[in-house]
């Protein structure tokens, strides 16, 4: 699981992690209750992309593991979460609080061209 928004979506991705899975979030400013970790085996890695940019630190490294992870996109191997439930723009409302509610498993979808 990757996680780029943090707060209560990082307790998702716990959930939606497989078991020995790997949870990666940019994202992480908060307490975690790291329980659903143990339980299922998990892997965290933190990564605050701007260390190496604002400190010349481990750019290379940091080049490398987003090539892979590109590289993971276009095989298909890294992809989205989509929920099944997807809105219309004029739906922005109802999506946000598809959102809210806590039903929504993974990211919601707000069509803008439809």
């Amino acid at each position: 699981m990757f996680d780029t928004v943090g707060d209560a979506n990082l307790d998702r991705a716990f959930t939606a992690a497989r078991l020995n899975g790997q949870v990666v979030s940019i994202v992480t400013q908060q307490p975690v209750d790291i329980t659903p970790m143990h339980v299922k085996g998990l892997s965290l890695h933190v990564v605050f992309t701007p260390i190496p940019m604002l400190h010349d630190l481990g750019r290379a490294r940091h080049g490398a593991i987003l090539r892979e992870a590109a590289s993971l996109v276009a095989t298909g191997k890294l992809r989205p979460l989509l929920d099944p439930a997807q809105f219309a723009l004029e739906q922005a409302g109802e999506a946000h609080r598809h959102l809210e509610s806590g039903a929504a498993v993974g990211k919601v979808v707000i069509d803008v061209a439809a």
